[in-house]
Order: structure tokens, then C-alpha cells, then sequence
């Protein structure tokens, strides 16, 4: 360890370019790419401004010190027992696991160019650096050299667009000559230092709860080390945290701001801040620009203005990439991305996932059921009530029929006698990534905690593939949704997404599943979204309590479509907003999905059209011809798609253990946890 640290001082000519002076000069923007076109350019580095040392707050960098590196004015630059205990979990592992431990480390990391290459040998060159810079320069420059390198999310790039972004509004404004940073109350400093370890998980917009609680935990601690007092502690915890309409993000250079904030928070998280605002990436996209035009107009044409909202998700069913994106209607006005973040009731949209869970467990598509009022005993709990949309009864039912028609009464049932637990991990395994809650409303989409459009297209896209979850190595997480094909540094090889498989569930149950769902446009309760033509799509509508809510959410052979439809600020009761009457699933959300889908088809078409038929050649029979040429919706020859089927099939068998979600093997033990089954009839959905 002496040896290599010994050689590792050679490193010391690299201090004068970590500068914050000299990175600023060198920052190159970072593009995104959506084939030919460019669609956003990362420009952050243009929206920060540079402090000197002196010029930021004491009370941000006691935050920041309270809650990253306590010992900052003790060590020099390095914390021994850190290092220690940062490489014994690399050797055991065999790769990079602990970060920097100490604020100048943290410092040098955000300011070198090969933030990605997190090796061993890269935390020892980090680690000579922080002890060359600390014996050059004073502890408050590397702090505030520090605190102008960080990303503070919703694209406040270092610490004064940081207060401007979060607080500006509050102060009626700042100029640009004037220093947001020098004066800020205790409760603001501990918002942001507790945003540095996550922008995205504490972003108060996002997640407001999270955020206030996180700002809290700093608060604590700066109480603790005698940085407020305890009068000052106890005003700050009352203090709320930023709502949306107090933040300011500096205006993006997007065509697609949604869909461009999502794809930054991923590089940003990958890469850096310094990196991805200022290393010159250019990153390919799974964008597809005109389908999103064609996504953004089904929306507009179906709503009436000043009515709810909509937001769309399509994602490709063989690759599990993000290819159109409707996070809200404008984003300058409202930057909530709904897409990603909107956790809304699913109501009956969930249903799919008791369906899938009870063919896994052999329940027949022709088992019957009494559909009629219902109340069913929960073990040391009160009777659960169900209703039936409308109070309509089908008497005896198929499981099949109480699929097409959305029927309370059998999936009530159904789902209490497989098991909530067991549903949740279904749609864990099938790509719900939101904890789901165990309590019986569940069974009918009565959640604890809403799911976003995403991750329902990503869920309903396994289903269309026959149980095969589909994701990347570039995917927005671990077996995710993938958004970037590729990523092109200066220094270094274009690094591209490679497809990763993992089958959450039997073919045969995906099959029936399919099946079934197909049942709820041809004759259920999502006949306004069949695109007709014999075009095979199916899908499920769900709508809550009272109208707060309404989705459809469904799949062709190319690609699968989630559509929500609501108020993104609140739950307002859509009672009469589609034309004087309810919007339930099938109305708005069915339209617009079928809207969308015929778009999207005749895109194909325009994109690859057809050849004109010609004769077939005398002694061949010109059925068996077209057979044997006969394409599926996604353009492959249907000889082709059960090709990779099977070939899938033999790379991941399935396996009815669950999936442990950090690797590609099936768990050994169940270390999925869910949410308390506490919930009120009031959540009870359609």
C-alpha cells in the first residue's frame, strides 16, 4: 500500500486543472441525440455561476459538513479509516462499492474527467490528490471549490444556482450580480446539503415527504455539532420545503424537456455533474422524435382545454426502450414530470397482476365465480365491502368475462384467495418498482402508494412479451426501462446499451394472459381503445374512487402504451369532464391509446411501405406463399419472433422463485419487503 501510494504522488501536476476557473473554461455541453437529430443540449455549465471563497453562507457549509464529512477541519484530506474501509469492500467484491469518504475526496472525484472509471487504482489517484490539494490550499477554498462542482437536481448546477433555483422566487427575484448564497436561514442550507447524496431521491418536488424528512436528519445533526441552537432547530423542522410552483430551474434547451430532464438525472447519476455538463457527451437516445410529435397530438386532440391532463409512456416491446414520453403539458409552467414521478391510484389497471398470479398458480381462464355484492372476511380485520362499477352483476361468471368487464366482485375474491403478497411480487417481478402495498383494497388498485405510468408500460410490455422482462445495461435501473442506446466520450469508446433478459413468469401463463386482456377491447371495458382491422392489441382500463383517476394501459405486438389521465397537482373528481359525463378508463385514456396506436402504425407505414402484391409465379399456390412471408405488427416474420422466443426461453428459464432484483439469479431467500396492509374502504377502486 506504501509503494503504490508512494507512486501515486506523481499525480500532483493534475492540481492547477481542478481548479474551478480552469474546468469552467475547459466544459464542453453534453447533447442528446434522438437519431440524426438533436433534441437537448445539456447546458447546466452555462446556468452556473462560479463563488469565490468567502462568498457562500457559514451556515451552507456547516450544513454540509454536518452531514457529509464531520471531520473536515481534523483530517488532511483524507480519512484513514475511510480508505481502509472503502478498499476492503472492493477487494471483496472486485470492484469500486464505497465512494470518497471525505469532502475534499468527494471534491477531486466530481472534478476529474473519468468519473466512470471507479476502480481501485482510481481511488488511490483520487486519494493522492486530496492530500496534495489539502497542503495547497486552505480548507475553506476546497469547500467552496467544492460546493460549486455539485449537482443539486432540477438543473441547479453548483451552490448560487442551487439557492436561486430553490429559493430565488421567495426573495421576489435575485440579479445576477447579487450572491443568493451569502445569506440563507438554517432550514434552506439543510435542504441542499441533504439534497447532494440524491438529488433525484430527495428532490422536494418529487418527493416532498422524503425531502422535508431528509432536510430534517441535517438539521439533527447540525444541532448536534452546536452549528444552530436548539431555538433555531425547532423553527427550522416547521419550516415547509420548496412546492413547485417556489422552484425556479433554470429554462432547458430541450425539445423534449420531460424526456431530457429523466435522461440527464440518469448521466448525471452514472457520470457526474461535471462530466455530463461539461465533458462534451454526446448520447444517443431511444427517442423516437416523430412518434412523440404523434403522442403529444393524440393527447391534444382528445382533451378539452382547461380540463385534466394526460401523460403517455410508450415503450418497445423487444428492446424495453422508451420511445415516445408525455410527462404533463408544459413544462415550464409545471416541470412535475408525471411520466416518472406522477405515483396516481391504478384502480383496475392493476388488476393484471392478480390475473398473471393466479394462472401461475393454476386457476383456469373458465373457472366461475358469483359476481353479485360481496362481503369478505380479512383475518383480524373488519369485513371488506365490494361493489361492482354501477352496481352491475353478472350473476355466474367466468374468470375470462370477469377480466373483459372489470368485475369488483371476482377480482376481490380471486385476489384475497391467491394471496396480496404474492401479487405484489408479481408486479415487482414484471416491473413495478414502487413498493405495492399488501392490504385487501389492493385487489382492486386501492394502493398506499400510487405507480407511475412508466413502470405500468414497463410491467404490461412483460405481459406482451409473453413473461419475458425486458431491459438494458443502460436502463434507467437495475432491469428498467432503457432511454439511452449509447454514450460517446472524447476520451473514450462509445459505450452501448446491450439487451438483458429475465423472465418474471411461464410462457403459457403469458399467453393466456394476452388472451384475456384481448377480451377487454373486443368486448369489455375498453372497446373504445380497439384500433380495428383485425390489429391485435390488448389491454386494461382502471379508474378510481370518484374519478380521480383514469388509465388505460395495454400492448400490440410492437409496442406497449401507458395512458393516465387526470389532475397532476391534486385528485380533483372528474365527474363530468368528458362531455358531461364521468371520465372513467374507457373514455379519454382508451381513446387516446387507440388514437396513438393507428399514429403510430401509420408512421410504420410511411416509413416502410408495403410493395404493391404481384401474381405469384405459375404452380405456386399463393396461400402458401403469403403464409410463408406473413409479417407481425413489430415488422419481423412471424417465423422470426417464435425464433426468439424459443432461443429466449433457453437463455432464461423460467423459474417461479422470485427474481432478486440486484442480480440476474433467481433469490435464494425472499428479502422483498412490502408496505403494512392498513387502508380504508375509501380506497376501494373500480
Amino acid at each position: 500500500m506504501s509503494t503504490v501510494f508512494g507512486i501515486m504522488m506523481a499525480v500532483a501536476s493534475e492540481l492547477p486543472a481542478l481548479d474551478n476557473q480552469a474546468e469552467f473554461r475547459a466544459a464542453q455541453n453534453s447533447v442528446l441525440m434522438a437519431g440524426d437529430r438533436q433534441v437537448a443540449k445539456l447546458t447546466g455549465n452555462k446556468n452556473r455561476i462560479l463563488v469565490r471563497e468567502g462568498e457562500v453562507s457559514p451556515m451552507i457549509e456547516n450544513a454540509v459538513i454536518a452531514i457529509e464529512d464531520r471531520r473536515f477541519f481534523e483530517h488532511e484530506g483524507i480519512d484513514a479509516r475511510g480508505i481502509v474501509r472503502a478498499l476492503w469492500a472492493d477487494l471483496r467484491r472486485g470492484e469500486a462499492v464505497q465512494g470518497a469518504s471525505t469532502i475534499t475526496q468527494q471534491f477531486v472525484k466530481n472534478a476529474l474527467v473519468a468519473q466512470d472509471e471507479r476502480t481501485i487504482f482510481q481511488k488511490l489517484r483520487e486519494a493522492a490528490l486530496a492530500y496534495h490539494l489539502e497542503r495547497q490550499w486552505s480548507k475553506r477554498k476546497v469547500l467552496t471549490q467544492y460546493l460549486n462542482t455539485v449537482y443539486f437536481g432540477n438543473g441547479a448546477y453548483g451552490i448560487e444556482s442551487a439557492v436561486r433555483t430553490y429559493f430565488g422566487k421567495s426573495r421576489g427575484g435575485v440579479t445576477r450580480n447579487e450572491r443568493a448564497s451569502a445569506v440563507v436561514e438554517p432550514h434552506e442550507a439543510a435542504l441542499l446539503a441533504g439534497v447532494i447524496a440524491s438529488p433525484y431521491g430527495y428532490d422536494p418536488i418529487e418527493d416532498p415527504k422524503t425531502a422535508r424528512e431528509r432536510r430534517n436528519v441535517v438539521l439533527a445533526r447540525m444541532r448536534d455539532q452546536k452549528m444552530i441552537t436548539s431555538a433555531q432547530y425547532d423553527e427550522s423542522i416547521d419550516e415547509a420545503v420548496p412546492a413547485e410552483g417556489d422552484i425556479a430551474p433554470p429554462k432547458p434547451d430541450s425539445e423534449v424537456p420531460y424526456f431530457s430532464d429523466w435522461v440527464t438525472q440518469q448521466l448525471v447519476d452514472r457520470y457526474g455533474a461535471g462530466k455530463v455538463f461539461g465533458g462534451g457527451l454526446e448520447v444517443q437516445t431511444t427517442l423516437d422524435p416523430e412518434l412523440q410529435r404523434r403522442a403529444e397530438e393524440s393527447i391534444g386532440n382528445r382533451l378539452p382545454a382547461g380540463g385534466p391532463s394526460s401523460s403517455l409512456v410508450a415503450i418497445e416491446n423487444k428492446t424495453g426502450a422508451v420511445k415516445a414520453m408525455v410527462g404533463g403539458e408544459n413544462f415550464q409552467s409545471q416541470s412535475f414530470n408525471v411520466a416518472t414521478n406522477g405515483h396516481r391510484q391504478p384502480g383496475s389497471a392493476l388488476k393484471p397482476f392478480t390475473l398473471v398470479t393466479a394462472l401461475e398458480q393454476g386457476v383456469s381462464p373458465d373457472r366461475t365465480f358469483a359476481s353479485q355484492k360481496k362481503k369478505l372476511k380479512i383475518p383480524d380485520a373488519r369485513d371488506f365491502e365490494v361493489n361492482n362499477y354501477k352496481d352491475e352483476y353478472a350473476g355466474i361468471t367466468s374468470l375470462r368475462d370477469a377480466t373483459a368487464k372489470s368485475d369488483n366482485s371476482v377480482y376481490a375474491e380471486l385476489g384475497l384467495d391467491i394471496g396480496t403478497k404474492n401479487i405484489a411480487r408479481t408486479a415487482k417481478r414484471m416491473g413495478i418498482q414502487t413498493p405495492i402495498s399488501t392490504n385487501a383494497a389492493m385487489t382492486l388498485g386501492g394502493l398506499e402508494q400510487g405507480v407511475t405510468p412508466l413502470e405500468m408500460a414497463q410491467a404490461y410490455s412483460t405481459i406482451a412479451n409473453r413473461g419475458t422482462r425486458r431491459s438494458g445495461t443502460l436502463a434507467a435501473s437495475d432491469m428498467g426501462p432503457v432511454a439511452i442506446e449509447s454514450v460517446k466520450d472524447k476520451d473514450s469508446p462509445r459505450r452501448r446499451n446491450q439487451r438483458r433478459e429475465q423472465r418474471a413468469f411461464s410462457r403459457e401463463t403469458g399467453e393466456q394472459t394476452r388472451d384475456l386482456l384481448r377480451g377487454v377491447l373486443v368486448s369489455g371495458t375498453g372497446v373504445a381503445a380497439d384500433p380495428g382491422n383485425g390489429k391485435f392489441a390488448a389491454g386494461k382500463t382502471g379508474t378510481t374512487e370518484n374519478y380521480g383517476d383514469a388509465w388505460f394501459v395495454g400492448f400490440t405486438n410492437r409496442y406497449t402504451i401507458a395512458v393516465w389521465v387526470g389532475y397532476p397537482d391534486e385528485t380533483r373528481y372528474m365527474r363530468t369532464e368528458f362531455a358531461g359525463e364521468p371520465v372513467a378508463g374507457g373514455t379519454f385514456p382508451a381513446q387516446i391509446w387507440r388514437d396513438f396506436v393507428l399514429s403510430a402504425d401509420r408512421l410504420e407505414q410511411e416509413r416502410n411501405p408495403k410493395p404493391e402484391p404481384t401474381l405469384p409465379a405459375p404452380g405456386i399456390d399463393d396461400t402458401t406463399a403469403a403464409g410463408e412471408s406473413s409479417e407481425t405488427d413489430d415488422g419481423t416474420s412471424s417465423e422470426s419472433v417464435e425464433s426468439e422466443s424459443e432461443s429466449s426461453e433457453d437463455e432464461t428459464p423460467y423459474d417461479p422463485t422470485p427474481y432478486d432484483e440486484s442480480s440476474d439469479t433467481p433469490a435464494t431467500s425472499e428479502e422483498e419487503s412490502f408496505e403494512s396492509d392498513e387502508s380504508s374502504s375509501d380506497e376501494e377502486s373500480f
